[in-house]
């Protein structure tokens, strides 16, 4: 027979949101077309190619975070200004997305860190997600790596 649960004894699932952001504030359809709050140009979330070359023992200019453990991408944290990193486009809160045709999309965080330190050409596809500058909370800063 099927035993039922009793109502006090049922575990809810628990669910991580994330924080509220609130809207901006009322601007007059008028004024929208050169507000950067209603900006409809929607290339720069598009992916997008950057090319680096890191000559040995050289940093490429920026910092990553998130991995697999994190249940999100890996993600710009930091790019140094005036590195190679920044003249080639890559800014933070881009998503990686691949480096030399390996997917970073589900890819632990130590293993994603050995690719970008070992290559000495890197062909990385990304893209602007914005939401990522509010991804900063304790357990993941310990995983901002400097490369």
């Amino acid at each position: 027979m099927d035993q039922k649960i009793p109502y006090d004894d049922y575990q809810l699932p628990v669910v991580f949101l994330p924080s509220y952001e609130n809207p901006p504030a009322w601007i007059p359809p008028q004024e929208r077309v050169h507000h950067p709050d209603y900006n409809n140009e929607l290339t720069q979330f598009l992916p997008r190619t950057i090319v680096l070359k890191k000559p040995p023992g050289a940093q490429l200019g920026f910092n990553i975070r998130g991995g697999k453990a994190s249940q999100l991408g890996i993600f710009i944290s930091k790019v140094v200004p005036d590195s190679d990193a920044h003249r080639a486009g890559l800014q933070e809160g881009d998503q990686v997305l691949s480096v030399n045709d390996v997917d970073f999309q589900d890819i632990e965080h130590s293993r994603a860190v050995e690719i970008l330190k070992t290559a000495r050409e890197i062909l990385m596809r990304v893209r602007f997600f914005p939401y990522s500058k509010s991804y900063s909370t304790k357990s993941n800063q310990e995983h901002d790596v400097n490369l």
